[in-house]
């Protein structure tokens, strides 16, 4: 009995520890975009946008890289103008797609 109740509760923390999904989260549904860093000197053009992703299935499969200096590199952009964010989950762990939106020269 004791161990179900351990089992229980660090279940339950798994489950309802939202980590990585955004400012505003829904337990059902989630679908958000939310603006991250900007360039302060404001002098690099907007002019190409690349998008990483992070797959997450069940807490149990993760795959995908959402780092911006990877997105960049691999998109040709070497001056960064903003970094933007967006989620999508569905049953809060069941399925999650986290992706950072890079653009910039």
């Amino acid at each position: 009995m004791k161990m179900k109740i351990v089992f229980i509760s660090l279940l339950s923390v798994f489950l309802f520890a939202n980590c990585a999904i955004g400012p505003t989260h829904g337990f059902l549904y989630n679908s958000t975009k939310f603006a991250g860093t900007i360039n302060p000197e404001n002098n690099v053009k907007a002019v190409k946008e690349a998008k990483g992703c992070q797959l997450t299935i069940l807490y149990l499969v993760s795959v995908g890289d959402a780092g911006a200096g990877l997105i960049a590199n691999k998109n040709g952009i070497s001056k960064i103008a903003t970094i933007d964010h967006s989620s999508f989950s569905l049953l809060t762990g069941l399925f999650r797609n986290y992706c950072t939106i890079v653009s910039g020269e």
